[in-house]
């Protein structure tokens, strides 16, 4: 059982994007619009937390760009189908931050790593971590989440995945809307 979670407007929330918003390609990735179908109910949940955060963040690994599968060009206008269609749905995502580059690149920007969050917080200076959510469905937003002391919630699907440090995990849920309904439930007096 998970204990309530008080927040109000100054919150930010930070979202992965495949698994937690779009469905993922088993072995593959997701090039473009035709082969994005967002998970069941993320449209309403997306907008029902625009109500409780002061701006929602998609921070997303997509090394499909590092490995020659896309383009930069590619993801942006998948991005931008994405977000039209969360904005006819009556939500909205303040920003999106990517990080291109393949794992074991080093790079700072991509998850776990912070890059992406620091990057977020110089375009909105006003995000305290202390009052930011990550919301993933891996082990690596937990790590990414712990390491800046962000509240972390997993998005299991099926079972948690065998988790050395199970502290990376604060909250799970089965879905975003699961998610959605528990910040409804835990701020609606």
């Amino acid at each position: 059982m998970n204990k309530p979670l008080k927040i109000d407007r100054t919150w930010t929330l930070f979202l992965d994007r495949d698994g937690v918003i779009n469905h993922k390609l088993p072995g593959d990735y997701v090039r473009n619009s035709s082969e994005f179908r967002f998970l069941p109910s993320v449209l309403e949940s997306i907008a029902l937390l625009n109500q409780y955060f002061e701006r929602i963040i998609i921070i997303t690994n997509q090394q499909g760009i590092g490995k020659g599968i896309m383009s930069a060009l590619d993801l942006e206008k998948l991005h931008e189908f994405m977000l039209n269609e969360i904005e006819k749905s009556g939500g909205k995502i303040d920003a999106i931050y990517y990080c291109p580059h393949i794992a074991g690149s080093g790079s700072k920007h991509r998850k776990p790593e912070t890059g992406m969050a620091y990057q977020a917080q110089q375009d909105f200076p006003e995000i305290d971590f202390n009052k930011t959510i990550m919301v993933g469905d891996s082990v690596t937003d937990m790590e990414f989440g712990k390491k800046l002391k962000l509240t972390t919630v997993f998005i299991a699907k099926d079972n948690i995945p065998e988790i050395d440090n199970k502290s990376l995990i604060d909250y799970v849920f089965t879905s975003l809307k699961e998610f959605s309904d528990f910040i409804y439930e835990s701020n609606k007096f």
